[in-house]
């Protein structure tokens, strides 16, 4: 198994906060939209930082 150094540790939380903040960013924007096809664009979005946000989470385990 290949460890991960402390460098890459910290670059890991660091997108993964990115990510978490993206995602909730996103699911804000489309819970104030009143335009039902730019809601479902944010939330389509906020899904693509979700599967971006446990992709970098699968490399910590």
């Amino acid at each position: 198994m290949n460890t991960i150094s402390e460098k890459e540790l910290s670059a890991l939380n660091d997108l993964l906060a990115d990510e978490e903040l993206l995602i909730k960013k996103f699911q804000m924007l489309a819970d104030h939209s009143q335009d039902k096809e730019i809601r479902e664009k944010f939330m389509g979005i906020a899904s693509k930082h979700q599967g971006h946000f446990k992709e970098l989470y699968s490399q910590l385990g």
